[in-house]
């Protein structure tokens, strides 16, 4: 059996032990679709763009302006980035590039949206600071929770067990 602990390193002991018990005992997909019964519906770079730009409207009016959003194979969720976030310069305005695991074209909207949340923040705040993570929890307050299931959600999709594949 593949060790997935990597997945959840910088979780208290505690945690990580409940989470590989559900993932030894095949109960991480139950677990998830339990709690988020249906994937997003967000399955376009348009759609994607327009639910990021809201997001952004609402919780950093004073930000950069905001370039594209996609969906891109970024290879293991983990090691590889579930998203990134760049900028590049268009003229004298610097545009902020969001890429989204195509991997999350299946997922729930609240995991979908911690990814976007965590990518926005780093429109504020460039590294994975104190600062960084007060923002991501101003604009989704169960952002801790809603990160480790992605990590969760991520084991699945590693496994090939994504169960939104096979939900509608």
């Amino acid at each position: 059996m593949k060790d997935y602990s990597r997945y959840f390193t910088g979780y208290p002991e505690q945690i990580v032990t409940q989470v590989m018990q559900l993932i030894n005992n095949n109960k991480h997909g139950a677990y998830l679709t339990k709690k988020y019964p249906h994937a997003h519906t967000i399955t376009s770079d348009k759609s994607l763009y327009a639910y990021a730009t809201e997001l952004k409207k609402c919780y950093l009016k004073n930000a950069p302006p905001f370039g594209r959003a996609a969906f891109k194979k970024q290879g293991d969720m983990v090691t590889n980035a579930l998203g990134t976030h760049t900028y590049r310069m268009q003229g004298k305005t610097r545009k902020h590039d969001l890429a989204i695991n195509s991997d999350l074209l299946r997922a729930p909207e609240p995991l979908l949206k911690a990814l976007v949340v965590h990518e926005l923040a780093h429109f504020k705040e460039k590294d994975h600071n104190k600062s960084f993570y007060a923002l991501c929890c101003h604009m989704e307050p169960e952002y801790h929770q809603l990160e480790l299931d992605l990590r969760i959600f991520c084991v699945l999709v590693t496994q090939g067990k994504n169960p939104y594949y096979l939900l509608k």
